[in-house]
């Protein structure tokens, strides 16, 4: 199982699309671990964006993701970080394929909507930026069998 972290962005919560967004994640089988709204400040902007530090959307970037609040979650499932990638779509919302969250509810090539993870790497770094070990849940659901094949040795 891979977590991952998601950020629905203030777009996708001044446009009320929080909970469609969330509910796409839940049905195709991902576990919530963790969730909670929050502003985030600039110096947490800087720290999480701070790669981009040195292009010219850096700027627009820490303003954009600063301006109204967020929705931050950790989301695990097999293949986590690629699954939910490829359910976002493209970055830019003109570029994404329709059925994905991006092709579905996005135009601009500046409001994306939402971040997810790219990296193993980089989800690890990302969600000790906004939850405390201690804050992750760990779960068992009754699902579970239903969503995976466990029958070999790896979840499929």
């Amino acid at each position: 199982m891979e977590k991952t972290l998601i950020i629905l962005k203030p777009d996708a919560l001044q446009r009320n699309m929080a909970g469609r967004i969330i509910s796409r994640f839940e049905d195709k089988g991902f576990q919530i671990l963790a969730l909670k709204a929050m502003q985030i400040r600039r110096e947490l902007a800087e720290e999480h964006y701070g790669v981009h530090k040195d292009k010219p959307f850096y700027p627009r970037l820490l303003s954009y993701i600063t301006s109204s609040p967020v929705i931050v979650m950790v989301l695990q499932a097999n293949n986590g970080i690629a699954v939910a990638r490829k359910m976002m779509g493209a970055t830019f919302g003109s570029n994404a394929e329709p059925g994905t969250i991006r092709g579905d509810f996005g135009l601009s090539n500046s409001f994306n909507l939402i971040h997810g993870s790219d990296s193993p790497e980089a989800a690890e770094f990302e969600i000790g930026l906004y939850f405390k070990p201690d804050e992750l849940l760990g779960y068992e659901r009754g699902n579970e069998k239903w969503i995976y094949d466990y029958s070999g040795d790896e979840p499929e």
